[in-house]
């Protein structure tokens, strides 16, 4: 049992972060494709760091900038330029994608998965079987209660959220949804950089390219089935992961009687399944107010 709990925590902790990234994105009245991008900024520029700077603060305050640095640019094509948002965000995921192999390229001289000589510090022995786990894992509770709480009872998440469905009638108060959407965004990626480290360097310890492997677009999905609520999000993207942790048992037990191809691709059928099941209890998801803010003026 602790061995399905902990392969859970593993695999769900960094989605969740980066679910997280796209909930306070959406309040904002922005919907972030680029969640895919930014992750895979992160996991490489953690694994990166640590090979360059031989610390692993180091290594995380990299990742931090340089996903906050994209996460502006986001705003800034979105914002000032007027681009469609959807397609932004395919824009910066494709970047991300494309950008980190070309880095690794670069740096490293070949496109082969990087391994770092250690990664996030674990928990330790006093936590038992689950000291395997990273602190980034025993702080994911913490984050989740602290977006909850800047959301939902704070004046920041009331004028986010009025910037967000009604961006108009914000402005009129005095609020300014260009400002609002720039903070978000930028939260966004530092909780996308905390992300991509836990799936680089939480138990793995190496970047490969690919390695999000549409985590990010599962992450969307969560908001959406999640409604867009920062604790809906995450039990959300709990129960892609608990279908991932569970395939990953199915093939440990059942590999030679159930085709491997369909034990993977669980976690993508239940994100689809989220997604129809999110529009199937509320209608199907409404874009918010703010995009036609975004794209009339």
């Amino acid at each position: 049992m602790n061995e399905i709990i902990i392969a859970i925590l593993r695999s769900g902790t960094p989605l969740i972060y980066v679910t997280l990234a796209g909930v306070i994105a959406q309040r904002a009245g922005v919907w972030n494709l680029g969640l895919e991008g930014l992750m895979i900024i992160g996991a490489c520029a953690t694994i990166v760091g640590i090979m360059l700077t031989n610390s692993i603060l180091a290594a995380i305050l990299i990742a931090v900038f340089i996903c906050v640095l994209a996460s502006v640019l986001l705003w800034f094509v979105i914002d000032r330029l007027k681009a469609n948002p959807i397609i932004a965000g395919l824009g910066l995921t494709g970047l991300g994608v494309g950008g980190t192999a070309l880095a690794v390229q670069s740096i490293f001289g070949s496109q082969a998965s990087v391994t770092a000589p250690f990664g996030l510090p674990k928990l330790g022995p006093a936590f038992g079987a689950y000291g395997v786990l990273s602190i980034s894992v025993a702080a994911m509770p913490f984050v989740v209660f602290g977006m909850w709480v800047l959301l939902r009872r704070t004046r920041f998440g009331l004028r986010l959220a009025a910037c967000g469905e009604h961006p108009f009638a914000a402005r009129s108060v005095g609020a300014n949804p260009s400002r609002m959407r720039l903070v978000a965004l930028s939260i966004g990626g530092v909780l996308c950089a905390i992300g991509g480290a836990e799936l680089a360097a939480g138990s793995l310890q190496f970047f490969a390219q690919g390695m999000t492997a549409g985590r990010g677009f599962m992450a969307f999905a969560a908001v959406i089935f999640g409604a867009s609520h920062p604790v809906g999000a995450t039990f959300a993207a709990l129960f892609f992961a608990v279908v991932g942790a569970l395939g990953i048992r199915a093939q440990l037990m059942f590999g030679d009687k159930i085709p491997h191809d369909l034990l993977q691709a669980l976690p993508y059928l239940a994100t689809v399944f989220g997604v129809w099941l999110s529009g199937k209890l509320r209608g199907g998801a409404k874009a918010a107010s703010s995009f036609a803010e975004l794209k009339d003026q």
